[in-house]
């Protein structure tokens, strides 16, 4: 959900780790420990919470979120919470970050001290103010000014306990002297009362990691050039120059630029020609066939990210149903005899252990069939290139694959099932000694390497490997390596399974279909898979209703006024629309987004839609009477696409171009090799020896058109934030004064010429 601007899309994302609070503090009682978690919110709007650590006054969190911001925010806020016996909730602290600051703390850890919360600190809004300058004349001549520089605001409705303050304003005598009447939109401000914050270290601190990232995308047309540029790389002979690989050169981490370029290659149904030619020059280079893909090349970031799009659905319907029984037993599995409890019996902890890795080994060795097509065609392409380097070696065909698919698919997500949304938070201690051993085991199983047990550091996990018929499990892991890496594979698409995308609670609105029913608002849990839609009660209840995916017509936002009501959004089927409200605009999003994918190949999808409420015999968007009447506004869903693949081809590639235009001075010391290279044919000079050049001439035309490229688009970019700083009114409803985001992002516009090439 972008927000758009006159000939731009702007996209905001954050990425956040919660790390650890420290020194909070005491509960005021004898245990003096608390109970804590800490939330997300953007201004005062909760978007994320953690799990509650127990008993801490220096609480370790350590989890990740991220989310696409749907909406304009001015901070980024996180509190910490205490949760006491009684469930009920009080907030320690807070950090508050103003949009404008993100960039300071961008991608590195930083210690936050908690700042006080009141009441009179939580403002949030805007309001429209109109003020005049009143000249009074006196007896003795002198023209006196009549002013109201501070403007307060109140909510008088709160009749138990007391009138509720809102915010205030500031406007100074010389605003009205300029310009009277003065007539413009301001944000609230907190109250300045006089009252003194605690001094610095008396709430505690908290340890942060934000990367914000805000995306100006220009319509399709303005990036053709490099684009095209770019979509041609697995073309290029060699591939060292082409503009994807030349990317991965410049960029400080191959991750960095794997990111964008898989997406965009996925997009446009080119990842597998382009993976595979960077994977074959990368074999090429391999001297030893036991090193093969595992050093963390451009090759390897690209499988990753590529395995972590296509196969997040494929990695949910192996594992998570393993994971889940793994967690709810809380069966001990601690083979080391060094880290025993008392009363644990070694033999019992290694049986309870050895189930639950046949459990997992067997899950994933049955699910070949079910691997994304596009995963299965990448790991042909590598096992073909491994066995045409190493012909003598006759298992490479089998470690090429397993490097990636158990290496760094699924023992990863078994060893931290919350950062592949396997659980919704980290796991408690026990259960994560447990994931970690199964991890170990599988990832050891799954290599198929000469020497297993010599494999392990630890001489209790290689005594526990010797329970394993190597043979056995050797067997499986080629059959299942066959299987995912053969040309003529079944597929998976054949293979009608219900697969669960999303569910939890959030309230709906009664549909109607009793006649005389009451339409009134209940909390139910919501569940989605990619046959149907359906809510019932609590987790686990038979449904109280399902819709099968080929009923869902449209899925839109609702318009706020239709039940003065935020985050509601409405599931459109071919008699009634189910609305819905969400427990965060972040939410909101991601129901939006996952119900449209899942329905986006519907033959019936609607063309338009009614963005309000049909209440009181007729829409409130359109004043229509029929409740049946045609839509009053364009469906915003968009073309068919893939349930995991929701890429924005225009976005990624303005992503691409921000990466090159940031790595400028290395993409001229690259020409520099090259110019170096093609009239030096002596051995490789040191300072240019970072780079792989193996076309120089080749290569210092593809950056000639690189540099060409990213020129345009800095221009471009240029052009339009002069044209945004004539046009905008600050002031306006949408730039309210006080918006201090907006005042920074100008100013640095205003003052950045543009770029000549």
């Amino acid at each position: 959900m972008a927000v758009e601007e006159e000939g731009l899309r702007v996209f905001q994302s954050v990425k956040i780790k919660i790390g650890e609070a420290k020194n909070l503090p005491t509960y005021p009682g004898p245990n003096k420990m608390r109970d804590c978690y800490c939330t997300v919110n953007l201004d005062q709007e909760e978007v994320f919470r953690t799990k509650v650590v127990e008993k801490s006054l220096c609480p370790f969190y350590g989890e990740d979120f991220y989310c696409e911001i749907p909406r304009s925010f001015r901070h980024l806020s996180f509190y910490i919470f205490d949760r006491d016996v009684f469930r009920r909730d009080s907030i320690i602290g807070k950090v508050a970050i103003q949009k404008e600051d993100l960039q300071r703390y961008h991608n590195r850890d930083t210690w936050f001290q908690l700042q006080h919360v009141d009441a009179d600190s939580e403002v949030q809004g805007k309001v429209h103010l109109e003020l005049r300058l009143s000249e009074v004349i006196t007896d003795s001549g002198a023209i006196c000014h009549k002013l109201a520089t501070r403007v307060d605001l109140w909510n008088a409705s709160n009749l138990k306990f007391g009138d509720e303050f809102l915010g205030e304003l500031r406007v100074p005598l010389k605003v009205l002297r300029q310009s009277s009447p003065h007539e413009a939109w301001y944000f609230l401000q907190p109250r300045d009362n006089g009252s003194k914050s605690l001094k610095p270290g008396d709430l505690g601190s908290l340890r942060l990691n934000v990367v914000y990232t805000e995306d100006h995308v220009f319509s399709s047309d303005y990036y053709s050039p490099l684009r095209d540029l770019l979509l041609r790389s697995a073309d290029v002979e060699p591939v060292s120059a082409s503009a994807a690989h030349i990317l991965g050169e410049v960029c400080r981490e191959k991750q960095e630029a794997a990111i964008p370029l898989v997406r965009l290659f996925l997009h446009y149904g080119r990842v597998v020609p382009f993976i595979s030619a960077i994977a074959s020059a990368e074999v090429r280079r391999t001297q030893d066939p036991n090193t093969i893909f595992r050093g963390n090349s451009l090759t390897s970031k690209c499988i990753d990210e590529t395995m972590k799009l296509a196969g997040m659905q494929y990695l949910h319907v192996t594992l998570k149903p393993a994971i889940e029984e793994i967690c709810q037993s809380h069966k001990p599995c601690e083979i080391d005899p060094v880290r025993l409890k008392d009363g644990e019996s070694l033999e019992s902890n290694m049986e309870n252990l050895r189930q639950f890795v046949d459990r997992v080994f067997s899950v994933i060795t049955k699910s070949g069939v079910s691997c994304p097509t596009v995963m299965c065609d990448i790991f042909f392409s590598l096992r073909e290139a491994a066995a045409k380097r190493f012909q003598d070696d006759l298992d490479v065909r089998y470690t090429a694959v397993s490097s990636f698919i158990f290496l760094r698919f699924f023992a990863p997500a078994i060893l931290s099932p919350n950062l592949f949304q396997l659980t919704p938070h980290h796991t408690d201690p026990q259960t994560s000694r447990t994931l970690t051993l199964v991890s170990k085991t599988i990832q050891t199983l799954g290599s198929l390497s000469k020497s297993k047990s010599a494999s392990f550091k630890e001489s209790y996990m290689a005594a526990f490997y010797e329970f394993f018929n190597e043979q056995k499990y050797a067997d499986a892991v080629k059959n299942f390596l066959d299987l995912i890496s053969s040309s003529g594979r079944r597929d998976p698409k054949s293979v009608q399974q219900p697969i669960l995308l999303k569910e939890g609670f959030m309230i709906k609105r009664a549909q109607g279909r009793k006649r005389f029913g009451m339409k009134n608002f209940k909390k139910r849990w919501f569940r989605l898979t990619n046959h149907e839609f359906t809510y019932q009660k609590s987790k686990g209840d038979p449904p109280l209703c399902s819709i099968p995916i080929e009923n869902i017509l449209a899925v839109e936002p609702l318009e706020e006024e239709s039940f003065k009501m935020k985050n509601m959004f409405q599931v459109v089927q071919p008699e009634r629309a189910l609305y819905i409200q969400a427990n965060n605009c972040v939410e909101a999003k991601a129901w939006i987004d996952i119900l449209t994918k899942v329905s986006q190949c519907n033959q019936k999808r609607l063309a338009v839609y009614h963005p309000s409420a049909y209440l009181n015999g007729h829409w409130l968007c359109c004043r229509a009477s029929s409740d049946t009447a045609p839509g009053c506004s364009p469906c915003t869903g968009g073309l068919p696409a893939n349930i995991q693949l929701d890429i924005d081809g225009d976005r990624e590639t303005e992503r691409i171009y921000s990466l090159f235009s940031s790595y400028m001075s290395k993409l001229e010391k690259m020409q520099e090799a090259c110019g170096s290279r093609s009239v030096y044919d002596g051995p490789e000079q040191e300072e240019y020896s970072t780079f792989i050049i193996d076309d120089p001439q080749e290569t210092y035309k593809t950056l000639k058109q690189v540099i060409a490229g990213v020129g345009a688009l800095e221009q471009e970019h240029a052009q339009y934030k002069r044209d945004k700083f004539r046009r905008t009114k600050y002031g306006s409803q949408e730039h309210p004064i006080g918006d201090k985001s907006f005042q920074s992002y100008i100013r640095q516009q205003s003052e950045t010429p543009a770029h000549s090439m």
